[in-house]
Order: C-alpha cells, then sequence, then structure tokens
C-alpha cells in the first residue's frame, strides 16, 4: 500500500491485536471481514462513498454502523468502522486492507495452537498441487461455479488432510478471488503467515531434494544475508540442470545450470 494508505492500514492491524482476544473470536472476525469485503466488492458504489476522502469520518461510520450493526460481531464492527474512518489513497486499498485484516485473523486461530509453520506449510504444498493438476485449478476458477459448490470440492479433497485455518483461508480465497490467480492469492496468504511470524519465505527450486544439512546451511546463510529468519520452500524442478534458483519476494538470486546455459545460448544467437 501506498501513501496515505500505510500508516492507515498499520493503525488497523493495532487495532487488530486489541480488540481480537480469543481463538473463537479471531475465527468469527476473520470470516465476517471477508464477508464484508465481498460485500464491498460487489457494491462499488458503497466502496467508493465509504473511501471517499471528502466526506466526514462520521458520516461515513455512521452509514457503516446502519449497515452492519447486528449482523456481525462486535469486534469486527470496530474494525470495518474504523477502516471507513481511515483516510485510503484509493478504493481498493480499503478494501484490500479488510482483507488482509481478515487473513491475519484467521491466522491468529493459529497462533493460539503454534501451529502458523504449518499453516505455511500446507499453503505452499496446496500451491503446488494445484501447479501439478491444471483441472483442479481450472474448476477451482470457474466463474461458472457457484462458490458453495467449490468449498463443497476442497472439503472433499482437504478435510482431515490440512487443518481448519489452511482450509478456511483457501476456501476464502476461492470464493473472493479478487481478479487474482489462486496460486498468487494463496501467496498473499502465506507470506501475511510468515510476516506473522517474522519471518521471509524464500523458494527454493533445485533439480534433486536437498538434505537437511544442505536446507540448514541455505537457511543459515539467507537469515544472516537478509538479517531476517528465512523459511524454505523447496521445489524439485527436473528442468534445473545443476545448483538453484532462490526466489524472496521480487528478488530472485538464480545460480541454475539451465540458466546460466540458456545465457549462453542468448549470446551466440546475437
Amino acid at each position: 500500500m501506498r501513501g496515505a494508505s500505510r500508516p492507515s492500514f498499520a493503525g488497523l492491524r493495532e487495532r487488530l491485536e486489541a480488540v481480537v482476544t480469543g481463538q473463537a473470536q479471531a475465527d468469527l472476525v476473520g470470516n465476517e471481514l471477508f464477508a464484508v469485503t465481498g460485500l464491498l466488492d460487489t457494491e462499488h458504489g458503497l466502496r467508493r462513498s465509504l473511501s471517499d476522502p471528502g466526506k466526514p469520518a462520521a458520516e461515513k461510520a455512521a452509514v457503516t454502523k446502519a449497515l452492519l450493526h447486528g449482523k456481525i460481531a462486535p469486534a469486527t464492527e470496530d474494525l470495518v468502522v474504523a477502516t471507513v474512518e481511515a483516510r485510503w489513497a484509493s478504493s481498493s486499498d480499503m478494501a484490500d486492507a479488510l482483507e488482509q485484516l481478515g487473513i491475519e485473523a484467521l491466522v491468529r486461530v493459529a497462533e493460539y495452537d503454534r501451529t502458523t509453520g504449518e499453516v505455511e506449510d500446507e499453503l505452499f504444498r496446496f500451491g503446488r498441487v494445484l501447479a501439478a493438476q491444471p483441472e483442479l485449478r481450472s474448476a477451482l476458477a470457474s466463474a461458472s461455479l457457484p462458490a458453495q459448490n467449490k468449498r463443497d470440492l476442497l472439503s472433499a479433497l482437504l478435510s482431515g488432510k490440512v487443518s481448519k485455518v489452511t482450509l478456511d483461508l483457501i476456501g476464502q480465497m476461492v470464493a473472493h478471488p479478487r481478479g487474482r490467480s489462486l496460486p498468487d492469492a494463496l501467496g498473499l496468504c502465506a507470506d501475511i503467515a510468515a510476516m506473522r511470524r517474522q519471518r521471509l519465505i524464500a523458494v527454493v527450486r533445485s533439480a534433486r531434494e536437498l538434505t537437511t544439512g544442505q536446507r540448514q546451511r541455505l537457511a543459515a546463510a539467507l537469515s544472516t544475508a537478509y538479517s531476517h529468519d528465512v523459511h524454505l520452500n523447496v521445489v524439485v524442478d527436473p528442468s534445473v540442470v545443476g545448483g538453484i534458483s532462490i526466489q524472496i519476494g521480487d528478488e530472485l538470486i538464480d545460480g541454475t545450470a539451465a540458466t546460466r546455459l540458456a545465457a549462453v545460448r542468448r549470446q551466440l544467437a546475437a
């Protein structure tokens, strides 16, 4: 987020910590925030009105309370009202903020059980399943398949295999893609979970599985380089002839033989 949206979102994250005080409440607030985000994505005029910097904050708060009071939990209402009272660089930033607060609230459910790391891993593994199964990816992205049918499909596939938090997050991303691909949406959830754990995620591609010792040494080296705890998600990719490539956020550290070979070929063709 940029401009006025950045401090507004930072303040809302602090408010989330203050008003969500238990595991059950975190679960409820997270899912309700997704529902409100879905409403704003559908009602464009309402979203523009509630994010209009020219309207008094009290007026926008009153409209929000009249619309939502008694329909969502008091803690959720508090967060939504604080969101519309804040200043945003764009109306989409306001909706993005509510969605990200929803993700954080659901991740907090896992924090109470100390299973946030498992949620990160489960999101990553399901992303790999999607990459390997284009028919499943297409079905979950289909605009003609009702959201509930998609949730039923996910439940049949994943119930008992992933945590409730992971299933809820995937279900929300499938039901409300918001113009993104599902892998990108899952990546957002994983990044927020990692941020809650104050660590970075490195996607490592290698021609063969790394040993435990190699993983430990690589994680330690990256943690030192980035001055931050780094979690490795390793993808075994036969197209990587040798070496490894590492993606951390927008930064690509590519030392694969395949990449070097491709560079040589480009030079020869020039």
